[in-house]
């Protein structure tokens, strides 16, 4: 299914498995990766027990209610400031990811001479790797999670309609963002076979461009949440007489 075009550059995927970051580990992983031929609810069904679907069932019945309300009568909040921020806090990721000095192992500037800390990093193998991937995702979780709370709480200001699509948003977050911070942590044991492969092979001095690109797709996904939302906030402020 094709995406949908959404803030400035970012595209709502409709298909997980067509994500740049899937694409990306299974280029690595040098592996076939499918598109999966289960339906949205029947995976979504793998992922909630009896209590989450009951939670989530009663929250999708709030914002049925919430249609037939006026909108509400508070300052609306404007979309183009959501998007300025959405791209700052973007921004600031993306250049925490790419702006780092080359990681070890990764010399990007060839026929330098090799500096003492560097040797000690590259016999450390892959750990230097792993703390820096971690570390990226602990920020991306900090800063999304903030920017996620601030597009909601705008919504709420906008119309009864949002304020219940903003709740539905923060519960699903609460039922399925273990699930996605468990999944999205094995990334980072996925690469560690994409390193012994490439240091098995002398090939060690492109990990460090490898592993940057990764953490751009997924920083990507984890986007994909706020990039709904606020399409959601700007489509409703249209309405707005």
């Amino acid at each position: 299914m094709r995406p949908g075009f959404n803030v400035k550059g970012m595209y709502l995927h409709r298909n997980f498995s067509s994500s740049r970051l899937v694409r990306l580990l299974g280029d690595l992983a040098s592996v076939e990766v499918e598109a999966s031929k289960q339906d949205v609810a029947e995976r979504l069904g793998e992922w909630l027990n009896v209590f989450d679907a009951i939670t989530l069932h009663a929250a999708h019945q709030a914002i049925d209610a919430g249609n037939d309300k006026k909108p509400s009568d508070a300052r609306l909040a404007k979309a183009p400031a959501l998007e300025e921020e959405f791209h700052r806090v973007r921004t600031t990721l993306a250049k925490a990811i790419t702006a780092s000095d080359a990681p070890p192992g990764g010399n990007q500037t060839r026929n330098a001479l090799p500096q003492p800390e560097a040797a000690l990093e590259t016999d450390a193998g892959y750990a230097p790797h792993r703390q820096r991937y971690l570390g990226q995702q602990r920020q991306m979780v900090l800063r999304i999670e903030a920017l996620r709370a601030y597009v909601r709480d705008a919504m709420t200001r906008v119309s009864p309609e949002l304020g219940q699509l903003a709740s539905f948003d923060a519960v699903m977050d609460e039922r399925l963002g273990a699930r996605e911070q468990k999944l999205l942590s094995t990334v980072p044991v996925l690469l560690e076979r994409r390193f012994k492969h490439l240091r098995n092979t002398q090939q060690q001095d492109v990990f460090g461009l490898e592993m940057q690109e990764v953490l751009l797709a997924e920083l990507e996904v984890r986007l994909q949440p706020v990039v709904g939302l606020i399409e959601a906030f700007s489509n409703e402020v249209k309405k707005q007489p």
